[in-house]
């Protein structure tokens, strides 16, 4: 009867163990699945990896060393000119849109400021600067009219005064929202829920709140055109740069 020899892994990595760069892997080396990399540094923008957001994150930082440093009545005069109000939407509509997204409340250390960083980088890397900057404007424009169309309408029925179409607008929190509901679509629904049920939850609360009805009632819409952008988004899923 004849005998067939079996290799034995042990004894042939020992008799190796001697010769330099040589090793024999072991079977469950080379099945185990590779650990995921944690990149801290990944979370923020960068000018080759997200241009877009780095792009735009170093403009938002010059307009908010404008708003901290220079003289009171040129912030205010700036301020003014970039309001989406309904009597700079009737007059200038596209000049005032894009120059009121140039503006952040609060300043650098506000939370939209942050979460502008956080949530346009992640969604960058992963469909791309242009295909972010669509969600991004969708969010920031059609909030912007769904809260301010109505105010000029409620002022032509004698429900508001006239003041209310010069009220100051300006900021990008519509826009952040927005992208922050298609960011969402794209986690895992472990993740998506909580994160939605948590945001939604704050903005329901500024809203009860009624510091800001308009603003608030905004954020809300913005959330609800990101989470609306769940289909293209994930047809979009890739594009950036850096995504695995």
């Amino acid at each position: 009867m004849e005998r067939t020899e079996t290799t034995r892994l042990p004894e042939v990595s020992g008799l190796l163990d001697g010769i330099p760069g040589q090793r024999v892997p072991s079977p469950a080396a080379e099945t185990a699945p590779g650990r995921p990399h944690v990149r801290p540094w990944r979370l923020l923008p960068t000018a080759t990896g997200t241009p877009f957001t780095f792009g735009y994150a170093v403009v938002l930082a010059l307009t908010s060393l404008i708003t901290e440093y220079a003289d009171p009545g040129l912030v205010h005069s700036l301020l003014q000119g970039s309001s989406t109000d309904v009597d700079h939407l009737v007059r200038t509509p596209v000049l005032v849109l894009a120059a009121s997204a140039l503006w952040i409340v609060g300043g650098l250390l506000s939370p939209y400021a942050v979460g502008f960083l956080l949530v346009l980088t992640a969604l960058e890397r992963r469909i791309g600067g242009a295909r972010t900057a669509v969600v991004f404007l969708l969010g920031h424009v059609l909030a912007t009219l769904a809260t301010e169309v109505p105010v000029g309408l409620a002022v032509l029925a004698g429900q508001l005064p006239d003041s209310s179409l010069h009220r100051l607008d300006y900021g990008i929190s519509f826009g952040v929202a927005a992208s922050f509901g298609a960011l969402t679509g794209l986690l895992r629904p472990w993740v998506r829920w909580p994160l939605l049920v948590l945001f939604g939850a704050t903005l329901v609360q500024d809203l009860v709140a009624f510091s800001d009805p308009l603003s608030n009632w905004g954020h809300l819409m913005s959330l609800g055109i990101g989470v609306a952008t769940w289909p293209l988004v994930r047809r979009w899923r890739g594009v950036g740069r850096g995504v695995r």
